[in-house]
């Protein structure tokens, strides 16, 4: 059977996309008139084999009854308002990892003084969420107890609201026990990069609760995912994932709140990745705002080679302009600053 999928194409910015938005000519991404699309690229997915052609909003209606009702209804998603995001042209989630053994800043900020001198620090360069995590999910990470992962966090979360009462709270965890705590003590998202699978008791503590849910794809676990990677299409197997994940939750679109990832580095090797970013805009047609975290990865060492940098700088905020030109606001970052710097210019310049 034929499946069909909706990606917005061709952008415009700024002046010129308010311009053409009066003038019908253009219809805005995500409710936000400073970037609209007059076209869209339709992907046609029949078992394992995939077409695409792209075509002009105008010619939406040539297409026929069955492919212009899925086209539209996908077009109506892609131009809504993503109610996270509030009035908020972007917001950045700052990373704050209580971990002896992440990634990139393992051990630096693993004890409560550390952390919420991390955590005033992100703040006062722009971050908007606070994502605390207690267990490494880097490739080949060992897995802790729920205990001692909650021992790692549980004094930063507790007393989180009293300190920051205006900043999101995000918990980035596999564990029903981290949750709960979080829960209790007023954690605006859940973070879980296993999309609630790894603990059997993690979905139905969260799934009706009035919190924000990262719907996170990854292939595999982070003992296995970069072993092999395998997808038939990656783009179109993420979107049946997340779109397959959003109907497990209850309720309409407002209320699901729900923000999907689609996983930058978690069981996806270069080639993969890229797919991903160069046409990130087809999740839109899911109707819910998208998170991407691609600071630091792995894959702009694999671009950069004899270029790469300690921190990658460069190629992280290269992905996430890039991203950003296709309608991606919300971006979980480690250097604050310089990333929001960016988007900064890169506003005022799109906005000229």
């Amino acid at each position: 059977m034929k499946k069909y999928y909706t990606r917005a194409c061709n952008f415009f910015y700024g002046q010129k996309s308010k311009e053409l938005i009066r003038k019908k000519l253009t219809l805005p991404l995500c409710g936000y008139n400073s970037i609209s699309f007059n076209q869209i690229e339709i992907f046609t997915r029949d078992k394992k084999r995939v077409k695409s052609k792209v075509i002009n909003i105008k010619d939406i209606n040539k297409l026929n009854p069955f492919l212009k009702k899925k086209i539209n209804s996908d077009i109506e998603k892609i131009t809504s308002k993503r109610v996270f995001l509030r009035k908020k042209n972007h917001m950045l989630m700052g990373i704050v990892n209580m971990t002896p053994d992440s990634f990139s800043d393992g051990g630096k900020f693993n004890s409560y003084v550390k952390a919420i001198a991390r955590i005033n620090n992100l703040k006062k360069f722009g971050a908007d969420i606070i994502d605390i995590g207690g267990e490494s999910t880097r490739p080949g990470s060992k897995i802790i107890t729920p205990k001692k992962e909650l021992q790692r966090v549980y004094k930063l979360l507790e007393k989180f609201k009293k300190k920051f009462p205006k900043t999101l709270l995000s918990i980035d965890t596999r564990k029903s026990l981290v949750m709960n705590f979080s829960i209790k003590h007023k954690a605006d998202i859940i973070n879980d990069v296993s999309c609630f699978k790894f603990d059997p008791k993690s979905f139905d503590l969260v799934k009706n609760k009035n919190l924000w849910k990262i719907i996170h794809h990854m292939q595999g676990t982070p003992q296995t995912m970069q072993i092999n990677p395998t997808y038939d299409h990656v783009l179109l197997d993420i979107y049946d994932f997340f779109e397959n994940k959003i109907k497990k939750f209850d309720g309409n679109k407002r209320k699901k709140k729900l923000i999907l990832d689609p996983g930058i580095g978690f069981g996806k090797n270069l080639k993969h990745n890229l797919m991903i970013l160069r046409k990130i805009s087809l999740f839109h047609s899911l109707g819910f705002p998208i998170l991407i975290g691609t600071s630091r990865k792995r894959f702009i060492e694999q671009i950069s080679g004899n270029y790469d940098t300690l921190e990658r700088i460069g190629g992280t905020i290269s992905s996430i302009i890039f991203s950003y030109s296709q309608g991606i606001k919300i971006f979980r970052v480690h250097n604050i600053g310089e990333v929001k710097q960016s988007l900064l210019v890169f506003e005022a310049l799109l906005n000229k």
